[in-house]
């Protein structure tokens, strides 16, 4: 064999060689970021991508789950039996365990979309103190009773001697009927309670007693309703957290309304600015639910048994994070008054996280009228759900700041663990 040929040889073992790791790396590494959580449908197949070297290791004696391999397209569809948990094992030449996964035979839920504008009034837990200011006695003499106390914005004050505090104006009442003594107070931060004490003064401006503190008890505001759930009677909207404007805190939640809203104006968004939907809404409308949760991917409460009874509400399935695919998709808002309407987008990227994010996709607007109409996407369209292939798959929550006609969206399911149904 002479030298050029072998020197051939050589370079096309060497090229195959280079294919075949990079096409065990790129394997290899979405075996190691597999999800570790997997939902099946009972009464359905899912397939997965796996191939040699790599193998499932499936051993479930309750059976809720087929697997069989296919050796045409290598890889394995799994077919849900029974509902029930289980767990795989993923595997490297049949004997290197790699990822173990959570395996979830549930029935599809199926949710009524939203898309209507809601009004949202939220009490929060006591005050929460938004501002920590000196105060000036009758003796001129500048002080803060809140610094020396130990007191932060951001906090919550809970009870003032024992006394449960609801609302602005009672702190007032409590400090002028307490005056100088001494006093103490039940504070929540980061979500723990301690306790401290203070001594407010007579303040030169209006011989009123101060601690220098300055607090908010509510909150109002216009969102988008992402689903209704009429089996269990909840509801899920705005795809975020209510924080406060000042203090950018989740604010904690005594109790809270969501109620009927209509669409007065818009603002359109354009880059570096974004727009914003007003609304209007008054307590005396249609109530449509009781908040009961305000966390970081959403508001969720308890819908009004009228609400449910009085409305034709057509439910859709829901589509897992596995199953949102880069494509056409469409978004259910309202622009005008109390009308919701669909609107095409596009889902430009989907991401793989193993926990609940609220960038779990990328979306841009892609329908002529709402681009007219507002630019993009604005505040007060978060949580407007996300239908792709006849399923609510998510709900959009931020917008790009550059680019207006862009923004984030959350997948259906995280708000649905959050709310306690997955």
């Amino acid at each position: 064999m002479d030298k050029l040929k072998l020197r051939k040889i050589i370079i096309s073992i060497t090229i195959l060689l280079a294919i075949g790791i990079s096409v065990f790396s790129f394997q290899l590494n979405e075996i190691l970021f597999y999800p570790g959580n997997l939902n099946i449908i009972k009464g359905e197949k899912k397939n997965l991508d796996i191939s040699f070297p790599f193998s499932l290791d499936y051993n479930d004696e309750e059976s809720i789950v087929q697997t069989i391999y296919n050796e045409g397209s290598k890889s394995y569809n799994l077919n849900g039996l029974e509902t029930g948990e289980s767990q795989l094992q993923l595997k490297l030449l049949g004997l290197i365990p790699l990822r173990n996964v959570n395996l979830n035979v549930i029935e599809r839920p199926n949710l009524v979309p939203g898309g209507n504008s809601i009004g949202v009034r939220l009490n929060t837990k006591g005050v929460l103190i938004v501002a920590v200011t000196d105060v000036i006695d009758i003796n001129g003499e500048r002080s803060s009773p809140a610094k020396a106390a130990g007191l932060k914005v951001g906090d919550s004050i809970l009870a003032i001697n024992d006394e449960k505090i609801v609302n602005a104006e009672q702190v007032v009442e409590i400090l002028n009927n307490i005056k100088d003594e001494e006093i103490k107070i039940k504070i929540l931060r980061n979500n723990v309670e301690f306790d401290t004490t203070a001594n407010s003064v007579k303040c030169l401006q209006d011989n009123s007693y101060r601690l220098g503190i300055w607090v908010r008890d509510k909150t109002t505001g216009i969102g988008t309703l992402t689903y209704l759930n009429p089996v269990n009677e909840t509801f899920g909207a705005l795809g975020h957290g209510i924080t406060d404007i000042d203090t950018g805190k989740l604010l904690t939640v005594e109790d809270g309304l969501i109620m009927n809203a209509k669409v007065s104006d818009i603002t359109q968004g354009k880059k570096g600015v974004p727009g914003e939907i007003k609304g209007v809404f008054y307590k005396t409308d249609e109530i449509l639910g009781d908040i009961k949760i305000n966390d970081e991917y959403g508001i969720y409460g308890n819908l009004e048994k009228d609400y449910i009874k009085n409305n034709d509400l057509k439910s859709i399935p829901i589509g897992f994070k596995e199953e949102v695919t880069v494509g056409e998709a469409h978004i259910l808002t309202t622009i005008e008054d109390n009308l919701v309407e669909e609107f095409e987008i596009y889902i430009e990227r989907v991401e793989t996280h193993d926990k609940a994010n609220q960038k779990s996709m990328i979306i841009k607007i892609t329908d002529p009228r709402l681009l007219e109409k507002t630019g993009g996407i604005v505040q007060g369209m978060s949580g407007s759900p996300i239908i792709q292939n006849g399923k609510i798959v998510g709900a959009v929550t931020h917008v790009f700041i550059n680019d207006p006609t862009k923004g984030y969206g959350l997948f259906i399911e995280w708000m649905l663990e959050k709310d306690g149904e997955l």
